[in-house]
C-alpha cells in the first residue's frame, strides 16, 4: 500500500471515529446516556454498529476518545524532536498543540462530557481508571523522548504535568470559560508546569 493511500485510509478512520463520538454526545444530550444505544450511535453516525465496535469497546468509551485523541497527537509530536531542541521546548510545543484542540465553547461537547461522568459513579470510577492509564502513557512518552531520565523524575513529571494541565481544563469547562479565556488559563498552567519540569537538568538537554 502507498503512502498516499495508507494517509487516506487513516483519514477516513479519523472521520468515521469522530462522526461516532460526536454522534454519541448529540444523542447523550438529546435523549440521556442510559436511553442511547449503540445502535442509535451508528446508525446516526451512518455505519453499522459492527464498525462501532471496530473504533470503541463500549459505549463509555466514546465519553472518552477526545484524551485518547489528544494524546495520541501529543505522542506524535514527541516523536518528531527536531535536532538542537531540548525535551523541554519539544514538549511545550506538543502539549500547546494538544491543548489548542480542547479550547472550546462554553457548552461544547467536552463540557457535556465532563457532566455526564461526574453525574455517574460508575462513569466517574472508570474517568479514574482511564487518568491513571494516561499517566502510564505519558510516562512512557516521556521515557522514549528523554531515555536518560531518572525514574522518579519521569513519574514525577508526567504527574505534574498532566494533574496540573488536565485540572485547569476541567475548571475551564466547568466554569464556562469563553475560548480566549481557556486558551489564556492553559498558557498559565503551562509556565506553571514548565517551571517544575525545568528542574530536571534532562530536559533542557538539546537533541544532538
Amino acid at each position: 500500500m502507498t503512502d498516499t493511500a495508507t494517509g487516506l485510509r487513516e483519514r477516513k478512520k479519523q472521520r468515521t471515529r469522530h462522526a461516532l463520538a460526536s454522534a454519541a454526545l448529540r444523542l447523550f444530550a438529546e435523549r440521556g446516556y442510559e436511553e442511547t444505544t449503540i445502535a442509535d450511535i451508528a446508525a446516526a453516525a451512518d455505519v453499522s454498529p459492527r464498525t462501532f465496535f471496530g473504533y470503541f469497546a463500549s459505549k463509555e468509551d466514546v465519553l472518552f476518545a477526545e484524551i485518547d485523541e489528544r494524546l495520541a497527537q501529543v505522542g506524535r509530536r514527541l516523536a518528531e524532536r527536531p535536532p538542537g531542541e531540548t525535551p523541554l521546548e519539544t514538549i511545550r510545543h506538543a502539549t500547546v498543540l494538544g491543548m489548542e484542540a480542547l479550547v472550546e465553547r462554553p457548552g461544547g461537547p467536552g463540557a457535556a462530557c465532563a457532566r455526564l461522568i461526574l453525574d455517574r459513579p460508575a462513569l466517574r470510577a472508570r474517568a479514574l481508571q482511564r487518568l491513571v492509564e494516561t499517566q502510564r502513557q505519558i510516562e512512557e512518552l516521556l521515557r522514549a523522548l528523554c531515555p536518560e531520565m531518572d525514574e522518579i523524575d519521569v513519574v514525577a513529571a508526567a504527574g505534574s504535568a498532566f494533574g496540573g494541565l488536565r485540572s485547569v481544563v476541567d475548571h475551564c469547562r466547568r466554569e464556562g470559560y469563553a475560548p480566549d479565556a481557556m486558551r489564556a488559563a492553559l498558557d498559565r498552567a503551562l509556565t506553571i508546569v514548565e517551571r517544575g519540569l525545568a528542574s530536571v537538568d534532562a530536559l533542557r538537554a538539546p537533541a544532538s
